[in-house]
Order: C-alpha cells, then structure tokens, then sequence
C-alpha cells in the first residue's frame, strides 16, 4: 500500500542527491564537449594518432559505461596497487571519455557543415591555423551542434545513475539507502524517477526552443 508519509522527511536527502548527478553530468557534458572537439580535429588528421584516437572512441561507444566504470573504479586497482581512484574521479574521467566519444562524430559533422572556402580563404590570408581553428572553426561548430549538445546532457543525466555501482551518493544511491533505512522501495523509487522525469522534461523543451531559434537565425 502507498504510504508516502514513510518516506517524506528524506524527499530534501533525495533533492541532494539530484545536486550529484547535475553536477557530475554537467561537468562530463562540458569536458566531454572539449575532449570530443579534441578528438573530431585529431580524426580529420591523416597522422597515426587518428587510428589511435578511433580505436578509443570505438571501445568507448563499444562498451556499457558500467563496466567502465567497475573497470576503471575496482579492477585497475586490483592490479595496479597504488591506483585508487575516488568515486568522484572515477566517474568523471568516464564519463568524460565516454561522452566525448560520442560528441566527436557529432562535432566532426559539425565541423564538416562550415563551408571550406571560409577556410580556404582565411589560410589565403594568412590566418595561422591554431586561429581559424579558434575564431572560425570553433564557433561555428558550436553554433551547429548545441542541439546536440543539450541531448549528450539529457542523456548523461540518465546514463549516471550507474554510479551508485560505486559508492556516489546520487539519486539511484540514495533512494536505496532510503530503503535500507524504510524498507519501503516503492515511494523512494517513484519520486527518483518523477524528478528524472521532470529534470529532463524541463531540459528537453529547453532544447527545443534552442534550436527552434537557431534554425530561425539561420533562415
């Protein structure tokens, strides 16, 4: 039987836990973002680091974020005595890596979308290439894949709910230590996944709007 008076005094405990898993998304979507843009400019190259660059995005989009995660966080450790990671680290350097895989096909097809006679006519003129990327490549490539951007967001705000695996107190952690101390597993979980619900709900018409007004720039 519903009984949500069993579980209201810890709603403001489950409201920290939404704090974690924004910040701990928003710092993946951001440094993804960067290490994706890193990444789109080194596959464009025909040096060798491409093919190494390809093999890590091909593991990373190949693979469950958890089992990097378990990897990262108590496998490696295991074998490599002095590596011990901290939760926060751990799933910040994953979750990076692994957004920024996926950002670096978004922002290479970004990137495909400037027109090259800009670039073309920029190096004409002597613009040195850390500048075009810069002050031309750069923000264009933002301006085409915002879109995309908030959607990596939306997405690693769900996708970090695996970090309760290892000990971050998120949401999913959380709500079950909130059955631990109830055992009540029902009204925990149900207001976990209507602040999931509405947090991405608000994000994703966000989203929206945002690229309703970039599309109407364009034209």
């Amino acid at each position: 039987m519903f009984n949500f008076e069993a579980v209201k005094e810890y709603i403001p405990y489950l409201l920290g836990g939404l704090g974690v898993t924004l910040v701990l998304a928003l710092s993946a979507s951001v440094l993804g973002s960067i290490l994706g843009f890193i990444f789109a400019l080194m596959l464009r190259s025909k040096r060798w680091y491409s093919k190494v660059v390809r093999e890590i995005i091909d593991f990373f989009r190949g693979t469950p974020v958890i089992f990097q995660l378990a990897f990262f966080y108590l496998a490696l450790p295991q074998i490599i005595p002095i590596f011990n990671p901290t939760s926060w680290f751990a799933a910040i350097f994953i979750f990076t890596i692994n957004s920024g895989s996926y950002m670096a096909e978004i922002i290479r097809a970004g990137i495909d979308n400037i027109s090259k006679g800009q670039i073309e006519a920029a190096y004409s003129l002597g613009v040195s290439k850390k500048d075009v990327i810069l002050y031309l490549i750069l923000p264009q490539a933002l301006r085409n894949i915002l879109p995309a951007l908030m959607n990596e967001f939306i997405t690693l705000i769900k996708e970090t709910s695996v970090v309760s695996t290892v000990g971050l107190a998120d949401l999913m952690r959380r709500q079950q230590l909130i059955y631990t101390s109830t055992y009540r597993y029902f009204e925990p979980l149900l207001i976990v996944g209507i602040i999931y619900y509405i947090v991405n709900k608000v994000l994703s018409n966000f989203g929206k709007r945002l690229e309703r007004k970039l599309n109407h720039a364009r034209s």
